[in-house]
């Protein structure tokens, strides 16, 4: 039926037609091997691939069946063929443990560093399975070394003291080599707290100047940070960024890891590039908790960045109103102006944080003070429309009236944004109706003619 002219044998099953498994793909599945000799003998591609990328070699190595795999390699099959999630034949048999064919391919010119789409190779993913075997088998004939990267890490993750120790065991492995994003195996076991196979890293010369301290500390694993303090870790060791421990353990709120580091002998002041404290990441994030040890351990309250903003400055941008109280109760100035004379109460205003405006009025924040530009926290709130925020403001006493640089009061900035709750509230609190800018505003009459 095979030679019949009017038969192609390249058409996928009529059973399941969208998936593109053909004659050659089934018989290699099932392990046919007289057709698949059959097929071959008559032209059937044998690199044809499924919808999802994979070849008869591919089927033939998840099945486990040698023979097929032996006749389509010596016909020629492509033995590092890659599907669309970047599986190899090699990977596939690995995965299923199918010792003799990890050995057959290898043979044969099977690639062992290639990876998935993912990032794992077959040694990843054989040690990830436990299949030791092969993965005695994939280190034996790794002689690039390229295969043991991912799976070392992967093992860190696991923190699995078996494996790494059969991956430490040859001698040429690189306990620090680096992922592509720059994360070495000691990084991983830091990051999942993993301290059995961090004590194997540190003990076979794992280098910790890349710091997974900065990792430990985001992920408030405080015996790891211990360990690797312990073990020499550069306690102020800097990102790209300026970050340090100390700032992405305060950023996520550890506040025992912050403990540690301080008791250890960690800068409190230290700076980002943008001149950002490890306060200052207490107050982003509203940890409170952290936000008082810091304190209590001598980090100035009214600390400023490169910008000259306070950690007031970046709570009431971010509505954190357990860190600005704190701040507060720590008697930090509430009228400090960052490069661009924004004041906290300006900040909260224009980002309507409604909770932190009540905080800052009740602790003396001035309503009236104003930027290089001449605008004031109303002039802000009338902006965004922030009724409330207004409101509470003229209650405070603010001028309703003060104008900008320009000539504009709030309510020219609540006309231009046509914020009518915030225009009736500044028309009940005497706004001007006649104050003129120096730069015109179309709007302006035609809003307050519909308001009245």
């Amino acid at each position: 039926m095979v030679s019949d002219p009017g038969l192609d044998i390249h058409r996928g099953t009529p059973k399941e037609p969208n998936n593109g498994l053909n004659a050659l793909h089934l018989a290699s599945k099932e392990g046919h091997l007289p057709i698949v000799r059959l097929l071959l003998d008559h032209h059937a591609s044998i690199d044809a691939k499924t919808n999802r990328g994979n070849t008869a070699l591919h089927i033939a190595s998840l099945a486990g069946r040698f023979e097929i795999i032996k006749l389509l390699v010596e016909r020629g099959a492509d033995v590092n063929a890659r599907s669309q999630n970047g599986f190899t034949p090699l990977y596939m048999a690995a995965q299923e443990n199918h010792l003799n064919i990890v050995e057959y391919l290898l043979n044969n010119g099977a690639d062992q560093s290639l990876a998935t789409d993912d990032g794992f190779t077959p040694l990843a993913v054989a040690l990830q399975l436990c299949h030791d075997g092969v993965v005695s088998m994939l280190l034996e004939r790794d002689s690039g070394g390229k295969g043991r990267l991912p799976a070392l890490h992967v093992a860190a993750k696991k923190d699995d003291v078996h494996a790494v120790s059969l991956l430490l065991s040859n001698n040429d492995v690189n306990v620090n080599h680096a992922s592509t994003r720059g994360f070495t195996p000691l990084h991983i076991a830091a990051r999942y707290g993993n301290l059995k196979v961090a004590r194997l890293f540190t003990s076979n010369g794992a280098d910790d100047s890349i710091t997974p301290l900065h990792l430990a500390a985001k992920w408030g694993k405080a015996e790891m940070a211990q360990l690797l303090i312990d073990k020499g870790a550069q306690l102020d060791a800097r990102t790209r960024d300026g970050l340090t421990p100390m700032h992405t353990a305060a950023r996520s709120g550890h506040t025992n890891v912050v403990q540690i580091l301080l008791n250890a002998g960690a800068s409190i002041t230290a700076k980002t590039r943008n001149g950002l404290s490890p306060l200052h990441m207490a107050a982003q994030s509203d940890h409170a908790d952290t936000a008082k040890l810091l304190l209590k351990r001598g980090s100035p309250p009214d600390d400023v960045t490169m910008d000259y903003l306070t950690p007031l400055h970046i709570a009431s941008h971010c509505g954190n109103t357990k860190v600005a109280q704190v701040l507060l109760e720590h008697k930090c100035d509430p009228n400090l102006r960052a490069f661009n004379g924004f004041t906290p109460l300006h900040v909260a205003c224009k980002k309507m944080k409604v909770k932190i405006v009540e905080l800052l009025l009740k602790k003396g924040a001035n309503v009236d003070a104003t930027t290089q530009a001449g605008l004031t926290p109303l002039h802000a709130a009338a902006f965004v429309g922030c009724a409330e925020a207004v409101k509470m403001l003229l209650q405070r006493g603010a001028n309703g009236n003060q104008v900008t640089m320009r000539g504009e009061t709030p309510l020219h900035f609540a006309v231009r944004g046509r914020h009518i709750d915030t225009i009736k509230i500044l028309l009940k609190h005497s706004a001007s109706v006649n104050a003129k800018a120096k730069v015109s505003n179309l709007l302006y009459g035609e809003c307050i003619h519909s308001v009245h």
